[in-house]
């Protein structure tokens, strides 16, 4: 399908591929390319990505599609957003562009004992209050510290500026432009742990915490602005880069989650469910983070999120470590010929456990199986466990003093699932809404970057534009339910010890 444009370029840049779709004005997807990458695991627990190997499949994929939609270098292309797997921290070279280390990934568990060592001496409550997040592994700070210890003299080049961090968005746009732009966006920024969400800057009490030199870190901008142009060399042309964001809050935009109280959940590598809390911060009690969703026109637009480390991870295990399934569709298909699960449940705690847990040391673990147990309970657990995880992010959401959702839109690989829908409207006793298009956190940077050049006056004329596939409607008895969520808690408590 091609056609004259105007089109947006979508960069999606994921944890495991680089996919890169072509939309159309009225954002329907016009052509698609993707590619995988190498996972690198040099030791228990740490998890690298090459960023050279992502800037050339982003380079690759993103020629490739705009060929596909007939949009090479003819003046159809208008904008590109961008958006990422969050967290992963890159540190390069100013003056070459070339990467000083492999890249640190957000599941990389490697400075767990800085983060404690931290929490020890007393830093969580001013890092809770400044940034809205904890003090775990999972963020960037402690990865880049650890990055410019672990490589000669690099902390010394970066304190005099010949080195430049960025999260994976900033990577791609430094690339992008030829290196004449470093910035990054809000949303981006506040997944750090040294941006303070007040101001919206960064943080020097927290730089000083964590040992990053500023002259380091990149200009903090819009989700929604024209950041600069690509080299006329890459793309064939120079095409402005309009619309930045993490992949959550992507999704977040192209599920149109635009009212406080709206919450979409995303099933990819992890899990991430988001809610749209307005112009104020909710501040967590619950161990939820209290994030940016989305900032426009200078003005921030605050989520409450919970993170779920694996959830297609999980399925993407059973596939090709154990070998128990062919592709993930069988899971649904093997899930639906039991009656109930068995008792087996899979605390799928494979890189540490997310909200509202937060125990980066937990491991994963497959309890309650009987020499009645098949490869069928076990895919059926697999998928439960993403389910049973979504429904702690919803309860914490819930005792922080969100309201209730009156539906909760669901996007992401594991939401084509049908049978995972309706186990998840059932546990969550909630409408689960399915858009037509599940890549929303594509969706969600072409709209952004459509936003940024003015194709699109505002929110609400991105939202007119959003479609429904299915509504799940939950049947299940409430006491089956409650049955249920107490063999997932016993479950938990014998990882966590709780």
């Amino acid at each position: 399908m091609t056609g004259s444009g105007p089109f947006i370029l979508a960069i999606d840049q994921g944890t495991t591929s680089t996919r890169t779709i072509v939309f159309d004005q009225a954002l329907n997807r016009v052509a698609v390319s993707q590619q995988e990458f190498a996972q690198h695991y040099p030791q228990p627990g740490w998890v690298e990505h090459d960023a050279d190997e992502i800037w050339n499949k982003t380079l690759a994929t993103a020629r490739a599609a705009l060929q596909e939609a007939g949009a090479k270098g003819n003046g159809s292309a208008k904008a590109i957003g961008i958006t990422n797997q969050r967290e992963t921290v890159v540190i390069w070279d100013r003056a070459t562009g070339t990467p000083i280390h492999k890249a640190i990934v957000w599941q990389d568990r490697r400075t767990a004992d800085t983060c404690e060592k931290l929490r020890a001496a007393g830093h969580e409550d001013t890092v809770r209050d400044t940034t809205g997040l904890l003090l775990d592994p999972y963020f960037s700070a402690t990865k880049i510290a650890w990055m410019l210890d672990a490589v000669p003299n690099a902390r010394e080049r970066a304190e005099r500026g010949e080195l430049a961090f960025g999260t994976i968005d900033c990577f791609l746009l430094w690339r992008l432009t030829g290196g004449k732009v470093h910035a990054t966006d809000a949303t981006n920024a506040s997944r750090t742990l040294l941006l303070d969400i007040e101001t919206g800057d960064w943080s020097d009490t927290l730089c000083d915490l964590f040992r990053v030199p500023r002259a380091l870190l990149p200009r903090i901008g819009d989700s929604a602005e024209v950041y600069g142009t690509t080299d006329p060399d890459l793309l064939g042309e120079a095409i402005p880069i309009a619309g930045m964001a993490g992949d959550q809050q992507a999704a977040l935009v192209g599920q149109a989650c635009f009212k406080p109280g709206m919450v979409k959940s995303t099933y990819g590598t992890g899990c991430f469910a988001v809610m749209n809390t307005g112009d104020t911060p909710l501040r967590s009690t619950h161990r939820l983070l209290t994030t940016v969703g989305y900032r426009i026109g200078g003005k921030t637009t605050y989520a409450l999120e919970g993170s779920i480390f694996v959830a297609g991870a999980a399925v993407k295990w059973l596939r090709d470590a154990m070998a128990l399934v062919e592709n993930a569709a069988e899971t649904a298909e093997l899930a639906a010929t039991l009656d109930d699960n068995g008792g087996v449940y899979l605390v799928p705690a494979f890189a540490g456990l997310g909200a509202p847990h937060w125990d980066p040391h937990a491991r994963a673990a497959l309890l309650g199986m009987t020499l009645g147990t098949t490869r069928a309970h076990v895919a059926r657990a697999t998928l439960e466990a993403v389910v049973y995880q979504t429904m702690d992010l919803i309860e914490a959401m819930i005792a922080d003093g969100a309201p209730e959702p009156d539906a909760i839109r669901v996007d992401g690989g594991m939401a084509a699932n049908d049978w995972f829908c309706a186990f998840l409207a059932d546990m969550l006793d909630t409408r689960i809404d399915r858009p037509e298009e599940l890549e929303t956190t594509a969706l969600g940077a072409a709209a952004l970057a459509g936003l940024g050049i003015g194709l699109y006056a505002d929110l609400a004329a991105i939202e007119a534009m959003s479609a429904l596939d299915q509504s799940f409607t939950p049947t299940m008895a409430a006491d089956d339910r409650a049955k249920l969520a107490k063999g997932w808690k016993a479950a938990l408590g014998r990882v966590t010890g709780n």
